[in-house]
């Protein structure tokens, strides 16, 4: 176990010794906390150097890009994509697999959210960063979509980098989950929150309650449960709802309870759920895992699900085990 006070790459290094088949995961990860060190400065000066508000574009899931999504998109592609470290990367931005640089193929995958929730942008909610990273499974140098379109149980990193009152990476190698708060004095990621444990059952539910009316039955009971008065099982439980996945899981994260985004029927294009499987649920699911938590469709982990496409849209329900247990009862109507 490292003190606290060490740097993020000390830690990784002696992560590695417990993983030597990790090989090269101490690069990727320098590289990309390089680039959060920019991204965090951008978003700490927004206001004041003309990048708040949107561009006119709209992304591949038909929402508004704001000019630092595409800030953030656009530098962490190229530092990786010539990194040494990553044959193919997906981005929540880009339609189609973004090659590495000829030349400059290495041996895993990244995907990422470069900003996650962006939409909060412009009003200065905590916002983040989310990539999981996996081992390149087909021959070749180049990487391909089959590569990233693995199970998030076969995740060999993932993590994210919350930008707030401080700027924070939470990651994990699958050796417990551990949290690295910038001291920007030094430039260096600091081990602030060693092994991370999620309390088994919390007393917060987060969720958009905007969209009651677009729920399943099943999910309405279970929320009108949580807001059940019944003092044996510490109900009701308080709401907590930022808007912003990495936000609202980092709180879940440190406080337990859970976190959910179900299916609805809002948006009839969308009639799986709103977050995105390979770079919003699954890593995040790895976290909650390796912190003694769980993540779930409502039906099955998380972990478990085989993605079927880039973009794939999953319901998400997050947090502490017991609550998620008793969540997909519901979900299941089995309670």
């Amino acid at each position: 176990m490292e003190a606290l006070g060490s740097t993020i790459i000390r830690h990784v290094v002696t992560t590695q010794r417990r993983q030597p088949e990790a090989g090269d995961l101490s690069g990727v990860l320098n590289d990309l906390l390089a680039v959060a060190k920019v991204i965090s400065r951008e978003v700490n000066k927004a206001g004041l150097a003309g990048i708040l508000g949107l561009t006119g574009e709209v992304n591949v899931q038909g929402e508004e890009v704001q000019k630092l999504d595409e800030y953030a998109n656009d530098i962490i592609s190229k530092q990786m994509a010539t990194s040494g470290y990553v044959c193919v990367m997906a981005s929540e931005e880009v339609d189609d697999p973004i090659p590495a640089a000829p030349g400059c193929e290495g041996e895993y995958t990244l995907a990422f959210d470069p900003l996650d929730g962006s939409s909060n942008i412009d009003v200065n909610v905590n916002i983040g960063t989310i990539f999981s990273i996996h081992r390149k499974i087909t021959q070749g140098k180049a990487g391909s979509a089959e590569d990233l379109l693995q199970p998030g149980r076969t995740q060999v990193c993932a993590g994210y980098i919350v930008y707030g009152s401080s700027t924070m990476l939470v990651y994990s190698m699958g050796y417990g989950v551990h949290g690295f708060t910038l001291d920007p004095s030094i430039g260096e990621f600091i081990l602030s929150h060693p092994n991370i444990k999620m309390p088994a059952k919390g007393k917060i539910y987060s969720v958009n309650e905007g969209n009651h009316n677009y729920w399943h039955e099943n999910t309405k009971r279970y929320v009108d449960y949580l807001k059940e008065s019944d003092p044996e099982t510490k109900r009701p439980y308080s709401l907590r709802y930022i808007g912003s996945l990495v936000a609202d899981f980092h709180r879940t994260l440190l406080k337990g309870g859970i976190f959910m985004y179900p299916r609805d029927y809002k948006d009839p294009h969308k009639p799986k759920g709103k977050l995105r499987l390979l770079y919003e649920a699954a890593p995040m699911a790895f976290l909650a895992e390796q912190a003694g938590g769980r993540a779930s469709d409502g039906e099955q982990d998380i972990l478990d699900i085989a993605p079927a496409g880039l973009h794939q849209r999953v319901p998400l329900y997050i947090g502490s085990r017991e609550d998620i247990d008793q969540a997909e009862k519901f979900i299941k109507g089995e309670v």
